[in-house]
């Protein structure tokens, strides 16, 4: 009489891990990863939008976003640096927020003459101003402009897939005419968000993301 060999229990946890998945509405196989390059934006509070447009304005979607609930607004403003440098139409970012937030590329912070720190969004504290000119005001910022901080956005369900939690680091790798891993993205897990990476124009440039055969996220 024959005995059944005892099943593996790598197999027995990876059979349980795709279970756990499926109910929970995660995938069972890889996640539907997307690299989006996120060019220089303004998020503004709602009194700023008044400030700059006019009393009783509010910002004009004209196109989503790849996050529900996230869209480009039509309203562009200029963002003046301590140079008297200027760039002319940055595009706003909606829905609006607590604190106005400019967020900036290397190569614009020097143009402008702005030496901002590499922070995830909404981490203002200790970060330079600017000015911002609209059709109708002007706001002078304190604080607010940065550099925006490599980082991934998943749902729980893909940090379960990769093994991740908030705040833990990532790397992306590039199959690109100029292949590029880029290391110590942020994990931004929450409900309802669905994965996308976010790069600079810098980042995404530099790794020519337009010509990418493939792109591969996997732990650090």
């Amino acid at each position: 009489m024959s005995t059944a060999a005892p099943i593996d229990r790598s197999v027995v946890e990876q059979i349980v891990r795709e279970l756990v998945l499926a109910q929970i509405g995660g995938p069972a196989d890889k996640p539907n990863l997307v690299v989006s390059i996120s060019a220089r934006h303004v998020h503004l509070t709602d009194a700023d939008v008044e400030t700059l447009f006019g009393k009783g304005r509010v910002l004009t979607p004209v196109k989503d976003l790849y996050q529900d609930g996230y869209y480009a607004a039509e309203e562009t403003v200029m963002i003046v640096g301590p140079r008297k440098r200027m760039l002319p139409t940055v595009r706003i970012l909606g829905p609006t927020r607590s604190a106005t937030q400019v967020e900036l590329a290397f190569t614009d912070c020097i143009s402008l003459g702005i030496n901002p720190p590499v922070r995830l969004s909404g981490d203002l504290d200790g970060t330079p101003g600017c000015v911002v000119v609209g059709p109708a005001g002007v706001v002078e910022l304190k604080h607010g402009v940065i550099r925006a901080e490599r980082h991934v956005h998943m749902s729980p369900a893909d940090a379960e897939f990769y093994g991740v939690k908030k705040n833990d680091r990532m790397c992306l790798r590039v199959a690109s005419p100029c292949p590029t891993v880029f290391e110590g993205l942020v994990c931004r897990p929450d409900k309802g968000i669905k994965i996308e990476v976010h790069l600079d124009t810098d980042e995404g440039n530099a790794a020519d993301l337009d010509h990418a055969g493939g792109v591969e996220l996997f732990k650090q």
